[in-house]
């Protein structure tokens, strides 16, 4: 969402709301404080979290269900700051970002109908310019970055994600991610495109939906149900949608540490291109 965070605020707080709401409202029973620590998060801490946001003196929230032990659910958001920042020759690139955990149990237990629709849900009243939902490895950790075994299963299966939330809210600006099962566009890419008929003339694979949303966005579905991919290898569809994304798919600038290489680090920008 590339606006500042004070335009963010009460549509933030209405998607959280619609996550409680369907997931039920202890689903996310801690805080974290700065990212070291978690408290419960009751009824008196929710309302100073909502006024805190609205208020513009929280940045940056950490909601989870780690009485579970498994963090089946959590949502993650990065605020901006209300600054839109870049490199000193380049288009600010800074936005505000949430994410929203879903466990693969609850795609068993509900089918991908309803999770897409609830995507949906939480997505509408975000003045997004793309989002994605699908298939994710959603560690504590940067995965990519981890030990070279567990890079190995991203590599193996390319339609699962390994999403790092805080480095894409200060590098992503208006580019876009590999496609997913659900890729939501909004402005600039989506006119750039050509709007919703622009890009539905471009996709030609079975089972793919453009579907307009209210506020000249889109979500692209393919196919019934998410793909996790195997040996390297996804459906066409996730391939023609990357092909016809090229031009505006985000590219990481810099390394976090040595563990990744450069060209480990392009090959999966690129698992779906290549």
């Amino acid at each position: 969402m590339r606006h500042p965070h004070e335009e963010v605020a009460p549509a933030l707080l209405r998607s959280i709301d619609r996550y409680r709401r369907v997931l039920g409202n202890d689903v996310l029973s801690e805080c974290s404080t700065g990212g070291y620590s978690w408290d419960d998060l009751d009824d008196a801490a929710w309302e100073r979290l909502r006024r805190e946001v609205l208020e513009g003196t929280r940045f940056i929230i950490q909601l989870s269900d780690i009485t579970s032990g498994e963090q089946r659910f959590r949502l993650d958001y990065y605020g901006s700051y209300g600054a839109l920042l870049g490199p000193p020759s380049g288009e600010p690139t800074t936005l505000c970002a949430v994410s929203f955990w879903l466990p693969t149990e609850y795609l068993e237990e509900h089918g991908p109908g309803h999770v897409r629709e609830l995507a949906l849900e939480l997505a509408a009243p975000l003045p997004f310019c793309s989002g994605h939902a699908g298939f994710a490895f959603n560690t504590e950790s940067n995965l990519l970055y981890a030990k070279p075994e567990l890079r190995k299963l991203l590599f193996l299966y390319p339609g699962m994600d390994a999403p790092r939330l805080s480095k894409l809210a200060v590098e992503l600006g208006t580019k876009v991610r590999a496609p997913s099962w659900l890729t939501f566009l909004g402005q600039p890419v989506l006119g750039e495109l050509g709007g919703a008929s622009g890009l539905r003339a471009r996709l030609h694979s079975p089972g793919v939906t453009v579907q307009p949303l209210e506020g000249e966005r889109v979500v692209v579905t393919l196919g019934p149900q998410p793909e996790a991919g195997e040996e390297g290898r996804m459906p066409p569809a996730y391939r023609e949608l990357a092909r016809v994304l090229e031009p505006w798919l985000f590219h990481e600038e810099y390394l976090l540490d040595s563990s990744l290489t450069e060209a480990e680090l392009r090959r999966w920008e690129r698992r779906l291109l290549d």
